[in-house]
């Protein structure tokens, strides 16, 4: 099923747009990379909140679809740990937590490249009928 996830992310032109690569997929986990350009900074010259969360998302995204059907995201949450600037590449580990029927909880760290943690995510997915 991990087949279908690779097809989601292949059609998913929001991260491909932000250079996002899948590096690593399995049942219910999945790893992702992104650069932090200059065009992502913000008034502060810090990575805007906003690509650090759609970075963790596309992670999300992929560990949660690795089962076969359409599962999107019932809810999410961030909390921000330390900045990333321009120049960073960073990398979001995602893992389930746990599936219960048609919903699942699923963490995402995302890294900077000395192994500082940027951020910590929770989402919740949902299975579509």
């Amino acid at each position: 099923m991990v087949d279908a996830t690779r097809r989601m992310l292949d059609a998913d032109t929001a991260s491909a747009a932000l250079g996002i690569e899948l590096l690593d997929l399995a049942e219910g986990r999945a790893a992702c990379r992104m650069a932090v350009t200059g065009q992502m900074v913000n008034g502060h010259g810090l990575c805007h909140g906003g690509y650090v969360f759609l970075l963790a998302d596309t992670a999300f995204a992929c560990a949660c679809n690795t089962y076969g059907p359409v599962t999107v995201a019932a809810g999410a949450e961030i909390t921000f740990v330390a900045p990333a600037r321009e120049g960073d590449v960073l990398v979001a580990e995602a893992a389930e937590r746990t599936r219960y029927g048609r919903s699942g909880i699923y963490d995402v760290t995302v890294r900077r490249p000395d192994g500082g943690v940027v951020a910590e995510f929770r989402g919740r997915s949902r299975e579509m009928r």
